[in-house]
């Protein structure tokens, strides 16, 4: 149980985190010629160096008994076995009580066993206070033991609720992923084919499509299918956990109400042989409550050092080994081939605008191209230089959002011979193909800082602060619920169990009293 539970967080949040960025490995496309962060530490490795930031280090500063229980101070790292000790001993109080209750309950049966059979008594003395008390604890501790799975029932309700909401952020934020990716994809291979009056893209360009196409299919492929299985696994977990817990609740409910019923009964031999069944259940009740004490600091942990994270973008921590990021220079470089498509698309529409439609002969000199008129059209206002650096459009030049509204008050009717016979300058054919290879432009445009942004990890910071703000409360507080609930079920069934015992006793002291002493 304790491996299901972990896995299912640490699977929550951070491997599906991580193929946010491109699956287990960074693609060719992106990492060639780059370094990624530091290969993750040893499970023996000591805690992060003092030149790393600690992540969630007031919060996991708890006794490390791989440590001599001296404080751990090496903060949220689960590549870390003494940060897994470390909480792993917060759930060691529930795990002793379980441990000693098991042990010590079952002893005592055995002596009671023992004594019962060498030396059977034969006194019944009877107490009335005995008897009321042991009546009324019973009644309390049942209703105690009600509340407690009520508690337990409604918090994993909550908890369900909490962790698929964020399972399927993460997940859409993945499937949003793989559609940009897809999208930047066609609009690469579009560029390809892309030609206004015959004229293409740079055969050199060409070929690098071809090289960056292949790959970035490769990774959104990878991605979804890695999502997908993922995903699917961790919602059967999700559901094998609450069907778990559902079960656990509903069996001690059934336990507290039939213990308490027989022993009111003064059914002597089924209150023991529940006894026996609840001895063993307490004492699983308590460790399961153990185990969801230590997941929700885990949870507690892991939202503080996701928000530490966010806050600290240019720290090197123990995140940097699951989510490795690049420096700014690898992400401009991620950014480099849709700029360059972008900038030769441009530039092919401006060079047919400017010598094409555009251009005037003087009469007599020259025929016009297809006897273009009218006002001159706007040239595609190229958001780069010849060097990739940022350019501000001019007055007058049309951005790739709006170009295909502009250009479209320029388009002239033409004869069958594909000849203009209305003012204007763009014949609807023309036309067309400028809008094409505009849209295409625009959209290489738009995809490139997508790029940088999953590159240099604020993809992913925004997803991590967003997590932390909505889904994290959540998450903290319904595990909380399921813990306690746990707790209190399994402390209330304990104290009712002993009670089933005593009231069965008085009892059937209080009956052979009675036949013995007339009028008691």
């Amino acid at each position: 149980m304790t491996s299901l539970v972990l896995f299912l967080y640490l699977s929550l949040l951070l491997p599906l985190s991580h193929q946010l960025i491109a699956g287990e490995d960074h693609p060719d496309w992106i990492s060639a010629g780059t370094s990624t962060a530091e290969i993750a530490p040893s499970p023996d490795s000591p805690p992060l160096s003092n030149s790393s930031f600690v992540l969630a280090a007031e919060r996991t500063r708890r006794k490390d008994p791989l440590d001599g229980y001296e404080l751990y101070s090496g903060g949220w790292n689960i590549s870390n076995r003494h940060y897994w000790a470390s909480v792993g001993f917060t759930g060691m109080p529930l795990f002793a009580i379980g441990t000693i209750w098991f042990v010590g309950f079952g002893l005592a049966l055995l002596l009671i066993c023992c004594c019962y059979c060498c030396c059977p008594s034969r006194s019944y003395s009877y107490s009335r206070t005995a008897y009321a008390l042991s009546l009324i604890f019973l009644i309390l501790f049942t209703c105690a033991a009600i509340v407690g799975c009520v508690f337990l029932y409604t918090g994993q309700g909550k908890l369900h609720v909490s962790t698929s909401e964020t399972l399927g952020y993460v997940v859409g934020q993945a499937e949003f992923t793989v559609e940009n990716l897809r999208n930047f994809s066609d609009n690469l291979a579009a560029a390809k084919r892309v030609s206004v009056n015959q004229i293409f893209l740079p055969t050199s360009v060409q070929s690098k499509i071809d090289e960056v196409d292949g790959k970035l299919n490769s990774s959104a492929n990878q991605l979804d299918s890695r999502t997908k299985e993922n995903s699917h696994e961790i919602r059967d977990k999700l559901n094998d956990v609450r069907l778990y817990l559902i079960i656990v609740a509903a069996v001690m409910l059934a336990l507290t109400f039939l213990g308490f019923l027989l022993s009111v009964s003064g059914l002597t031999c089924p209150v023991y042989t529940l006894v026996i069944v609840g001895w063993v259940l307490v004492a699983g009740t308590f460790i399961l409550a153990g185990v969801f004490l230590l997941l929700h600091n885990v949870i507690v942990d892991s939202c503080v050092a996701m928000d530490d994270w966010v806050q600290h973008p240019h720290e090197h921590t123990a995140l940097d080994d699951i989510l490795p990021c690049v420096d700014a220079a690898t992400a401009n470089e991620s950014l480099y081939r849709s700029k360059e498509v972008t900038f030769q698309l441009a530039g092919v529409i401006n060079q047919y605008i400017a010598n094409v439609s555009n251009r005037n002969f003087p009469p007599g000199l020259a025929p016009l191209f297809f006897n273009q008129s009218g006002p001159l059209v706007p040239l595609l206002c190229n958001p780069f230089n010849s060097d990739l650096t940022t350019r501000p459009c001019l007055p007058g030049e049309v951005g790739f959002d709006n170009a295909s509204q502009v250009w479209q008050g320029y388009v002239c009717m033409v004869s069958e011979a594909k000849i203009c016979t209305s003012t204007g300058r763009i014949t609807p054919e023309r036309y067309e193909q400028l809008s094409a290879a505009a849209s295409v432009g625009g959209g290489c445009n738009k995809y490139g800082p997508f790029l940088a942004n999953l590159q240099n990890c604020t993809f992913v910071r925004d997803t991590f602060s967003t997590i932390y703000t909505n889904e994290c409360p959540g998450l903290e507080k319904n595990s909380k619920w399921v813990y306690a609930g746990l707790a209190v079920v399994s402390g209330s069934v304990l104290l009712s169990l002993v009670f089933w015992v005593v009231y069965t006793k008085e009892r059937r002291h209080r009956k052979k009293s009675k036949q013995f002493i007339p009028g008691s």
